[in-house]
C-alpha cells in the first residue's frame, strides 16, 4: 500500500512510475479526496478544542453550545471517516511500483530471459504427458477426484504419492539446512485482514476459496500460498534490527479458484484447485531487497540444480508482475510432452508495500521506526517439480527413473513402475 503524504508530495511522477503497471490514475480524484479527510480532520480538531475551552470555563449558559458543537463533531467525523474510507479503498487498490531495471510491457510477451541451465534430454522415443504416464501406472486418477470433488482435482497413489511426499521433504531439508531457513508449520486459513495485508484482498477476492462460518462477519480464507500466512507472521509488530534478516519455509497444501483461467490447462495437474507448494518468505531491510531477492532465486534454482531439471530463469515485465512486487523472477522447468518450459518458482520482492498493509515495523541503528521489507518465491512448486520428473526421467515402457537425491527419501526406490 503507497503512503498518501509521498504521493501528495510529488503526484505527477507518481502517476508517471504507477503508469508502468498500464494502470490510469485520476490525479484530481486522489487530490480532492485528500484535501477534503484532512479538510474534515482540521475542522473537527478546532471544534474539539473550542468545546474544551467552554469545558474549562464551566459556564453553564454554553452548554447549549457545547451540545451544538458535539452534535456537529459527529457529523464532521462521520463524514471524515467516509472520506477516509475512500481514499484508502483507492489506495490500496494501486500496485505496487516497480524497479528501474524491470521491463515495461502491457504482458508476458515483454518478459526477458535471464539464463537457461541444464541440458534438455534428446528422447529416443517421443515422450509421454504426466497424465498419461499417470494414468497407465494407475497412480493418477482425475476420473475418482472429479466423482469426489470436482474438476481440476486429482488422486495421487501408490509410489507417485511417494515421490509426492519425497520431493516436499527433500526440498524443506534443503531450504533449511542448507540455506538456512526456518520451518513453519503455519494455519492454512486466514483472516480478511491477514488476505489485505499481503494483497490478495480486495482485488483479487474472485479467485479466493472463502470458508463460511457461523459468524459472516468473522471471514475465513483458504491460504492460496502460505506466503500470506507467513508474512503476515510480523503483523503489527516493530522488530528489532537483529532479528533481521528473517527466513521462514513451509510446505502447505494452497487453494486457488483460477478464476481467469477457464478452458485453459484443463488436462492433467498444471492448473489445479488443490496443490502442494514449498514456499520461502524473508523478511528484511529495505535496502537488502535486491540482494535478498537474487538470493532467494538462487535457492529456487538450486534445487532444480539438484534434480538436474533442465529450467530458464526470466524477469516478468510491469504488465505481468503480481500485484504487490516491485520486481519478479520466474523460473521455468522444461515439459518435453510440451516442448516448452512451464513456470515451477516465482520469486518477487515486495519492498515496504506489504509491510504498511501489515504496519509490519523495524527499528534501525539509530533507532527510527520504519517499515520493513517483504519477499516470496515458491522453492518449489510440489506438483510442477513432479510432473516434470514424470516427464523428463521417464522410459519407454512407461516407467520412470528416480532421480539420485530424491533415492533416500524413497526407500532408495530406483525406478517406478508396474512391476
Amino acid at each position: 500500500m503507497h503512503n498518501i503524504k509521498d504521493i501528495r508530495d510529488n503526484i505527477d511522477n507518481f502517476i508517471q512510475l504507477i503508469s508502468k503497471r498500464n494502470v490510469k490514475l485520476d490525479k484530481n480524484n486522489i487530490i480532492e479526496l485528500d484535501q477534503k479527510n484532512r479538510k474534515l480532520i482540521k475542522e473537527k480538531e478546532n471544534l474539539e478544542k473550542e468545546k474544551k475551552e467552554i469545558s474549562k470555563t464551566k459556564n453553564k449558559a454554553l452548554f447549549q453550545k457545547s451540545k451544538k458543537i458535539s452534535l456537529e463533531i459527529n457529523k464532521i467525523n462521520e463524514l471524515q471517516l467516509e472520506t477516509k474510507k475512500k481514499l484508502d479503498n483507492l489506495l490500496s487498490s494501486i500496485p505496487n511500483i516497480p524497479l528501474n531495471d524491470v521491463p515495461e510491457g502491457k504482458d508476458d510477451n515483454s518478459n526477458e530471459e535471464i539464463e537457461k541451465k541444464g541440458t534438455i534430454r534428446n528422447f529416443e522415443f517421443k515422450p509421454k504427458p504426466h497424465y498419461e504416464l499417470g494414468t497407465s501406472l494407475d497412480m493418477m486418477d482425475f476420473e475418482l477426484a472429479s466423482k469426489t470433488t470436482g474438476s481440476r482435482f486429482v488422486f495421487i497413489k501408490n509410489k507417485f504419492a511417494l515421490l509426492e511426499r519425497a520431493l516436499s521433504n527433500f526440498m524443506l531439508d534443503n531450504h533449511i539446512n542448507k540455506n538456512g531457513y526456518t520451518e513453519i508449520s503455519p494455519p492454512l486459513m486466514a483472516s480478511e485482514n491477514t488476505m489485505f495485508g499481503t494483497g490478495q484482498l480486495p482485488k483479487f477476492e474472485t479467485d479466493q476459496f472463502e470458508v463460511k462460518l457461523d459468524d459472516k462477519n468473522d471471514r475465513k480464507f483458504l491460504i492460496p500460498t502460505a506466503e500470506v500466512i507467513l508474512t503476515n507472521m510480523v503483523k503489527d509488530r516493530i522488530l528489532s534490527k537483529k532479528d533481521l534478516p528473517m527466513r521462514l519455509v513451509a510446505s502447505t497444501p494452497c487453494f486457488r479458484k483460477e478464476a481467469g483461467s477457464y478452458g485453459k490447462d484443463t488436462k492433467g495437474m498444471i492448473r489445479q484447485h488443490q496443490f502442494y507448494k514449498v514456499e520461502l518468505v524473508s523478511i528484511v531491510e529495505p535496502q537488502n531487497c535486491v540482494q535478498e531477492l537474487e538470493r532467494m532465486t538462487k535457492c529456487a534454482t538450486g534445487v532444480l540444480d539438484l534434480l538436474k531439471l533442465p529450467y530458464r530463469k526470466i524477469v516478468l515485465s510491469t504488465g505481468d508482475m503480481g500485484f504487490s512486487a516491485e520486481k519478479t523472477y520466474d523460473i521455468e522447468v522444461w515439459l518435453p510432452s510440451e516442448n516448452k518450459y512451464r513456470e515451477i518458482s516465482s520469486c518477487s520482492s515486495c519492498s515496504s508495500f506489504q509491510a504498511r498493509r501489515m504496519k509490519a515495523r523495524y527499528k534501525n541503528d539509530k533507532k527510527e521506526t520504519l517499515y520493513v521489507a517483504t519477499l516470496n518465491g515458491s522453492g518449489l512448486a510440489v506438483g510442477r517439480a513432479l510432473i516434470a520428473i514424470l516427464e523428463n526421467y521417464q522410459e519407454e515402457d512407461g516407467s520412470i527413473v528416480v532421480p539420485d537425491v530424491l533415492k533416500p527419501y524413497m526407500n532408495n526406490l530406483e525406478k517406478i513402475s508396474n512391476n
